[in-house]
């Protein structure tokens, strides 16, 4: 049907001053030589609003009815990896059909936002109370405890890429929950392996690991590294040394050469490279320290 032309306002309210002068509609449209159905309905708009103008139009109707959207935000509510095609398919099988962006759209008018799962470390509960027991001992330690520690760490350096990421839809403050995360262990491939170390004054110096790292090329990485880190960044007496809890790092021979340097060693709960604020350092393209220039 082809879309008639409206009526302007002043064909509209000449409509409704005929009707209060008591003329009736066929009297209306004939004067006027308009149809009888169109001053019926003007009319009937004027009585009940009080306007002859268009009422503001609520735009397009939403696709997805309040059902619909309760279902899906139910969905990735229980599921936040969930991916749009997913919810297409699942609103499908209930008999609506929407394309993926209407999916997108609504999922972002209800608050959410797709975003790159946060990795954390896959703990078991004697991790969790082992970071809890940490976290009430240092809870009220002193900013200049802090700046005494020289924090340590090895890497690994993608030279081809990245990590594979996947995303998930959740809320503005939610990218730690667990539905939000995806746990990571440590071991894994890496084309360059490094050793890094820092403190609240700078950098340390950064050390290449060729072929496999034990307990002998650990202690010798230390031997050249970690005193002239600490001797370059000025730690002064009673700095803290912080590694974590690999074999490596544990062994009895390593503790014994610490305690024959005099190293203090900070007590660290397993399974938290998250709680290390050297990660941070990491992830921006690798650690930005000065190179050992006898192990370039």
């Amino acid at each position: 049907m082809a879309k008639t032309k409206e009526l302007s306002k002043d064909v509209r309210d000449k409509i409704v001053d005929l009707h209060k002068a008591g003329m009736g509609y066929k009297t209306i449209a004939k004067q006027l030589g308009e149809k009888v159905t169109t001053v019926g309905a003007i009319i009937r708009k004027w009585k009940k609003h009080k306007r002859t103008v268009n009422l503001p139009r609520p735009g397009a109707p939403c696709k997805i009815s309040p059902r619909g959207v309760a279902m899906i935000m139910r969905t990735v509510r229980n599921q936040p990896r969930t991916t749009r095609e997913d919810l297409v398919n699942d609103l499908k099988a209930a008999g609506t059909i929407v394309t993926k962006k209407t999916i997108g759209n609504t999922l972002r008018r209800e608050g959410l936002k797709s975003c790159s799962a946060r990795k954390v470390p896959l703990l078991k509960k004697a991790h969790i109370h082992a970071r809890l027991k940490f976290a009430n001992e240092h809870l009220n330690d002193s900013e200049d405890n802090w700046v005494k520690v020289l924090w340590s760490d090895e890497t690994k350096m993608e030279l081809f890429g990245v990590n594979s990421t996947r995303r998930v839809w959740r809320r503005r403050n939610a990218a730690y929950d667990p539905k939000n995360t995806i746990p990571t262990v440590k071991h894994g491939g890496g084309n360059i392996m490094l050793w890094g170390c820092f403190s609240a004054k700078g950098t340390g110096q950064l050390h290449r690991i060729k072929g496999t790292m034990d307990e002998a090329m650990y202690r010798q990485i230390l031997g050249e590294n970690l005193l002239p880190s600490a001797r370059a960044l000025k730690m002064g007496h009673g700095w803290v040394f912080q590694h974590d809890n690999d074999p490596k790092h544990t062994a009895k021979a390593t503790k014994e050469w610490l305690k024959k340097k005099h190293i203090k060693v900070l007590e660290w709960p397993s399974q938290s490279p998250d709680l290390n604020p050297i990660e941070n350092l990491e992830g921006a393209e690798g650690l930005s320290c000065q190179t050992s220039a006898s192990k370039p």
